[in-house]
């Protein structure tokens, strides 16, 4: 049976944890899908597929990272075909 490790204590988690992060935008992937991080906690989050919020975890970075790099190269397209 594995035995858990005390998590350390943060003021910063318990404010957090009583009235709500106070997210940021920290990246723009595209026009609607952004990452956030808490301005009290430093706790990162994301946009999901169906509209909400989750950790960013080292899946969602790299899926967004893959995204932003769609996202440019169409841009770039998009632009060279105007012009």
């Amino acid at each position: 049976m594995k035995k858990e490790l005390p998590t350390s204590f943060s003021l910063a988690k318990v404010q957090c944890n009583l009235f709500g992060h106070k997210l940021r935008v920290s990246k723009n992937i595209t026009n609607h899908v952004h990452e956030y991080k808490c301005k009290t906690c430093g706790v990162e989050m994301t946009d999901t597929a169906n509209g909400f919020l989750a950790r960013l975890t080292p899946k969602f970075k790299e899926t967004n990272d893959y995204i932003a790099k769609i996202h440019r190269k169409r841009k770039e397209v998009f632009v060279a075909k105007t012009t």
